[in-house]
């Protein structure tokens, strides 16, 4: 048996009523909401514990600057001399009391003891009327034998130790070799080679100063030269 619905029941028929009415409600309650504006409450509390200091002001003062001390003024007592001009006929008078002398009274003068100032007469000369000769040549010929008979130190020899000695020493009256001096060495031993050298020099020929021997002073450089 079919059952037939009634065309009033039929809900279906009526879903676009329905949602039309649902629109209307909703955009009624979004009006109704922008219309209401509540009421504004301001809550204001008051604190009453609330202790109020009073706070000392205090005037800034700048430190004020003492102005500079005045330097202190030296008083100084200048003694001149004046002279004083007077005619002839004035009597002069001083402290002098010339009692004590009389006229046979013998005056002699204390000796003064000078001291001899000594120079030395001996220093030797750089430069002269004909300077000393070695071997019949001149210091470049006694640089040459000192070259020749020099011996490389082991010891600076096997540390690389190379360089110029400087010397200076003194060829006396008789043509001997004094007073050497190392001024300049770059290791001990090298100049310790050098001045046993200048020790075995023979003698010299003299330097000569108005037909008298004289000491001359020479400066001399000796060269030590690692050759491999």
């Amino acid at each position: 048996m079919e059952i037939k619905k009634s065309p009033e029941a039929d809900l279906q028929n009526r879903k676009g009523l329905f949602f039309e009415i649902g629109l209307v409600i909703a955009l009624a309650a979004v009006l109704g909401a922008f219309l209401y504006t509540p009421k504004e409450y301001r809550i204001e509390q008051v604190v009453s514990n609330v202790v109020v200091e009073d706070q000392q002001i205090v005037e800034v003062t700048r430190n004020e600057q003492k102005p500079p001390e005045q330097p202190k003024k030296v008083e100084m007592q200048v003694v001149t001399d004046i002279l004083d001009v007077v005619t002839n006929d004035t009597k002069i008078t001083n402290d002098i009391n010339f009692d004590e002398f009389t006229e046979d009274m013998e005056i002699t003068a204390a000796p003064v003891e000078v001291e001899e100032e000594v120079i030395e007469e001996d220093a030797p000369f750089i430069r002269v009327e004909k300077m000393p000769s070695f071997q019949g040549g001149d210091l470049n010929t006694f640089r040459n034998w000192v070259q020749g008979k020099l011996h490389y130190p082991q010891i600076a020899q096997e540390n690389g130790i190379s360089g110029r000695v400087v010397l200076s020493f003194v060829i006396e009256k008789d043509g001997t070799l004094t007073n050497i001096e190392v001024l300049q060495s770059p290791d001990r031993s090298l100049s310790e080679e050098a001045v046993r050298v200048l020790e075995t020099s023979p003698k010299w020929e003299p330097g000569m100063q108005s037909n008298k021997s004289v000491r001359v002073k020479y400066t001399l450089p000796v060269d030590f030269q690692i050759h491999n």
